[in-house]
């Protein structure tokens, strides 16, 4: 179990903000973490070490770091699926599952998930596009919350983190 945060914002102090985020799901990633954050996203990884314990460290990149990827999960078909984007010539760093989702993006897109057989959360930043593709396994194993509150769109493993945005409000009227 990992857990994945991130967030679009114009705020200038994202760092602090997806730290706080990062810190409220940290029992779901305890053997490290990662971060990735330019002008418009921050996103972070709490990381529990399965696969490829060494190198599948998050974010993780693909070959020209315009594309940068968190994900909470398994796939297992990632061996075969790592076979056919070999053969079409993608480069691989890792053993990764990871790497293969990012590599299938390139390849696929927003087919990518139709792919995947396993349980699974991602987030895929397309720096040049300014594009954020979030999805999920289709039986909802893995968890994924997201909101839009004063023009920041967040995401997370666990609604928790999404509370530690400054920007999240949550105002529950009552009428009994």
């Amino acid at each position: 179990m990992c857990g994945i945060v991130g967030f679009i914002t114009n705020k200038k102090d994202k760092l602090n903000i997806l730290k706080s985020m990062m810190q409220t799901i940290e029992h779901r990633g305890p053997d490290g973490f990662g971060t990735f954050i330019d002008e418009y996203i921050a996103l972070g990884h709490n990381r529990l070490a399965i696969i490829d314990i060494k190198d599948g460290i998050q974010p993780q990149y693909n070959e020209d770091k315009s594309l940068a990827i968190i994900f909470n999960g398994e796939i297992y078909n990632y061996q075969e699926l790592m076979r056919i984007l070999k053969s079409k010539g993608h480069k691989f760093a890792t053993k990764s599952d990871t790497e293969v989702i990012i590599h299938a993006y390139e390849e696929w897109k927003y087919d990518t998930p139709k792919h995947l057989r396993g349980m699974f959360a991602f987030a895929i930043w397309d720096k040049y596009n300014k594009e954020l593709f979030l999805a999920r396994d289709p039986s909802g194993i893995k968890p994924l919350y997201y909101a839009k509150f004063n023009n920041t769109f967040m995401f997370a493993s666990e609604i928790k983190a999404l509370k530690a945005h400054p920007d999240f409000t949550c105002n529950l009227m009552t009428n009994f």
